[in-house]
């Protein structure tokens, strides 16, 4: 274990370097695939307005393997089951707590199946509300009230659930505001180009936040 958190957190420190962000491919038959053009849209945003230089074409990868230390950040989305076997969820925790980040967007209908799949991960851990005054709603783009409400859902008020080690969250959970479907291409879902530009702001504050954190 010490072995592979130690070789774990040398590629995750020569990965923060290349700034590249990755699809994160989950079992349990969940659409891990869903909003294709999301992230792609959102890279091109975060290379316009944040001054990042992330690969326009981002790569997927699966929770069980070690490609995922290649990258400092970890999207996830999907609208139904979530299942990390036991290789799974010992390989995300690693890359967790050796500096990875993982943004958790759901899509509808993920968070009874996630909630379950990450108590595997961090037994002893619990998705905690991140507060209006977060950081990751400050910079570069004022969020007061927190989360956006990008889509309706359940009609439900926007969440941002984190989990922590120490002071630094290493994984966001956004829940009924689904930025993923604000990020994808504007015919996609005709949202108004306003609601579109918070998502994306969202979603850059997010990425800021977990390469500078």
């Amino acid at each position: 274990m010490r072995f592979i958190l130690i070789f774990a957190f040398s590629l995750l420190t020569c990965s923060a370097f290349s700034q590249d962000l990755a699809i994160l491919k989950y079992k349990g038959g969940g659409d891990w695939y869903s909003n294709p053009t999301a992230l792609p849209n959102l890279i091109t945003f975060c290379n316009s307005h944040i001054n990042t230089k992330i690969n326009p074409k981002p790569e997927t990868v699966e929770a069980g393997s070690l490609d995922i230390f290649q990258y400092p950040f970890l999207h996830m989305t999907g609208h139904g089951n979530v299942f990390f076997n036991d290789e799974d969820a010992e390989n995300l925790g690693n890359y967790l707590l050796s500096g990875g980040f993982l943004h958790i967007d759901d899509n509808y209908g993920m968070k009874p199946y996630l909630e379950k799949a990450l108590k595997k991960v961090f037994p002893d851990k619990d998705l905690i509300e991140l507060p209006t005054n977060h950081p990751i709603f400050n910079s570069p783009y004022k969020f007061p009230n927190g989360l956006p409400k990008i889509h309706e859902h359940d009609g439900n008020r926007p969440q941002a659930f984190g989990i922590f080690n120490d002071d630094r969250l290493i994984l966001l959970f956004t829940f009924e505001s689904d930025l993923g479907d604000g990020w994808e291409d504007p015919e996609v879902h005709n949202d108004p180009k306003a609601i579109r530009e918070k998502a994306l702001q969202m979603g850059a504050n997010i990425v800021k936040y977990a390469f500078e954190n």
